[in-house]
């Protein structure tokens, strides 16, 4: 089994990672590429681009000169200890005992907009650049256009035979994994809460479950769709009526969301 997330707007550049280990991405020439492509952007221009403030748009154009092929220790940091965000609140990978990152190295991949995709233990530099953004590249005019179907092949090439992939991804990445040149099952998971006695998707509640789910395949070591269903973290619970085959459904009632408690 493996799963696919997003990646964070927000970057913890200062902790300590839990371990020295790390990884090279795969896609470092197409992040190049993109790097030479964004680089001569102003601040104006890329606070237009990506709708940022001014302070904002000005370190990201600080960040994209900054941005070196080369990664290093000094100049870079794992992946998923860099992303912060709901989903990573839910996932909390600094809890993660060390054998439990080694296999998040081989099960989990996290879907970038720069990097295309990446490992968790992956280096890499800080940088803005949403999955979404209409950025004028070599091979079209969006990001979905750049990438085509590399993350697709890469996710082929590395799923097993009847082993399946868990897209616990948002929409605006997903859309970068060209599904068509995926043989293996595909399972994407929702999370409803409750309001007013009406299940529906809230948005913090449903980014943070999708770490959460994360966390449980890992503690679990979770292979068949049987073992997905038995996620139980913070409340939820499978909902046989509401899922589909492909779509299981887990909802929780108002009861037993954090805030209420």
């Amino acid at each position: 089994m493996k799963y696919l997330i997003s990646p964070a707007k927000t970057l913890d550049l200062d902790s300590t990672p839990p371990t020295n280990e790390t990884t090279t991405p795969l896609f470092l020439e197409e992040a190049q590429t993109l790097i030479d492509t964004i680089k001569p952007y102003s601040p104006a221009d890329i606070a237009d681009l990506m709708k940022l403030s001014d302070k904002l748009a000005t370190l990201n154009v600080e960040r994209y000169q900054d941005w070196d092929i080369q990664h290093t220790d000094e100049n870079s940091r794992p992946a998923v200890f860099t992303f912060m965000g709901d989903v990573y609140t839910g996932l909390n990978a600094y809890s993660l005992p060390k054998e439990t990152i080694e296999q998040a190295q081989k099960r989990l991949r996290i879907l970038s907009g720069l990097y295309g995709l990446l490992k968790p233990l992956d280096k890499m530099q800080a940088y803005r650049l949403e999955m979404g953004t209409r950025l004028s590249n070599p091979n079209g005019t969006n990001l979905y256009q750049f990438w085509g179907d590399k993350v697709a092949n890469e996710l082929e090439n590395e799923l097993e035979d009847n082993e399946l992939l868990v897209n616990l991804a948002s929409n605006e990445y997903f859309k970068a994994v060209n599904i068509k040149k995926i043989s293996k099952q595909i399972i994407t998971p929702n999370f409803l809460d409750e309001k007013n006695g009406q299940f529906k998707v809230i948005s913090f509640y449903a980014k943070k479950a999708r770490g959460m789910m994360v966390r449980y395949l890992l503690d679990s070591n979770a292979n068949t769709l049987e073992d997905l269903k038995a996620f139980n973290y913070d409340g939820y619970q499978y909902d046989e009526a509401r899922s589909s085959e492909n779509a299981p459904v887990f909802i929780r009632f108002e009861r037993d969301q954090p805030s209420k408690k």
